[in-house]
């Protein structure tokens, strides 16, 4: 299956006032879910999972602050009101730190007075040391300070020092090691990704021994640091918060399927492609990725990916359609769903006259991305959240 870019209506077309007013109705509904998933009792995170993964994702800040804690089952009752004060003269890594916080000015609004943001700056230091000093575990790497800002910009210093804890234990935990031994592991899901989707791309980049670097920024900064617009980075970070910890590197893999025709056109020259790869367009088609990464993640769960390559971490081992309760849910319906396409499958490649061509086979993944569409862009991811693992997630790789 590949993935071609898709086209889309231009500005000057006459659908475009209807589509504005179908934007319109889908946004208020959506809204309307969302307030009556966090007003039920107790809260129902499965429907504010797929509400973020779903088209627009959470729709503003005001409904991230409600609903973030909730995805990463952090109990903001609990939180103190008054934060510890921070000692940044006997922290080893307050310099580091200070170094990359000064390099973040294009992290923060465009406009914003200066004395704002050098606020801010203060506080993005103080969360960051708060989190280290209280974990002696975790490591400060370069690049953590761009997911730090985008939860302080959303959520303000008292809750942001809460999520950005909960994330670093858990999700980031692999990243904060002492060596880039496990980031290097979460990098080497990339290429046999690709592979199943499209060997011709596979084949082309291996020639070409560009290797996995280029998606490093991506992986460890969960894109904030490559991206130039705000809003998409709060788009990925509704995804991400509300999916399995290794979403980020399936979409990474979609953001270079989708450049197949970037990459095959590309002199195949390991500089060349790495500087073609490295750097993120501006145009990209987030929600057309967002739902074509959940849809890889059905087709390819980190569990089969890991024993293919002999390397069973904990991040992949769980099981890939883990239920929070007997109830039945979409993650339910699709791994039933899956389990059927698969048997469909294998019956017809044991049969000695039905023979399934390549488009069979892509109408049974199709069958899986129309379950998708009935549930919302996407939400087939959501079988895998973080807030279900996210405790058992203490030691992520051995």
């Amino acid at each position: 299956m590949y993935l071609k870019k898709s086209r889309r209506v231009g500005a000057s077309s006459p659908l475009n006032g209807l589509g504005k007013q179908d934007a319109e109705s889908r946004r208020k509904r959506k809204m309307s879910e969302i307030s009556q998933a966090l007003n039920t009792t107790p809260v129902d995170v499965a429907a504010l999972r797929r509400m973020a993964i779903s088209e627009g994702g959470l729709l503003s800040d005001e409904i991230r602050r409600q609903v973030w804690p909730r995805l990463l089952n952090v109990s903001v009752e609990n939180i103190p009101e008054q934060l510890e004060p921070v000692d940044r003269d006997n922290n080893k890594d307050f310099n580091q730190v200070l170094l990359d916080v000064q390099r973040s000015l294009r992290r923060f609004p465009p406009g914003m007075p200066d004395e704002q943001r050098e606020g801010l700056q203060e506080e993005l230091i103080d969360i960051i040391l708060r989190v280290l000093v209280k974990n002696p575990q975790l490591h400060y790497y370069q690049g953590y300070h761009d997911i730090v800002v985008t939860f302080l910009l959303v959520l303000g210093e008292r809750l942001a020092t809460a999520l950005v804890e909960k994330l670093s234990t858990h999700h980031l935990r692999d990243f904060m090691d002492p060596t880039m031994d496990n980031t290097k592991h979460i990098l080497n899901y990339l290429m046999p990704i690709i592979e199943r989707v499209n060997p011709e791309v596979y084949d082309f980049m291996q020639q070409a021994e560009v290797g996995t670097i280029f998606a490093l920024s991506w992986l460890i900064t969960w894109f904030g640091h490559v991206l130039s617009d705000f809003r998409h980075v709060v788009r990925l970070y509704d995804f991400f918060l509300a999916c399995h910890p290794l979403m980020p590197i399936y979409f990474a893999a979609v953001i270079v399927l989708h450049r197949e025709e970037e990459v095959l056109d590309c002199e195949c020259d390991m500089a060349m492609m790495h500087h073609l790869l490295s750097r993120i367009p501006e145009d990209l088609p987030y929600e057309t990725l967002i739902s074509r990464a959940g849809d890889l993640f059905v087709q390819f769960p980190p569990s089969e990916l890991a024993r293919e390559r002999n390397q069973l971490t904990a991040v992949s081992t769980f099981k890939d359609f883990e239920l929070a309760s007997t109830q039945q849910r979409p993650d339910t319906v699709l791994r039933q769903r899956r389990k059927e396409l698969q048997q469909r499958t294998l019956e017809a490649q044991r049969g000695s006259v039905v023979v399934v061509q390549p488009t069979a086979r892509r109408f049974m993944r199709l069958a899986v991305m129309g379950l998708t569409v009935a549930l919302g862009a996407a939400a087939l991811a959501v079988v895998n959240s973080a807030l279900e693992w996210a405790p058992k997630l203490d030691l992520l790789f051995p």
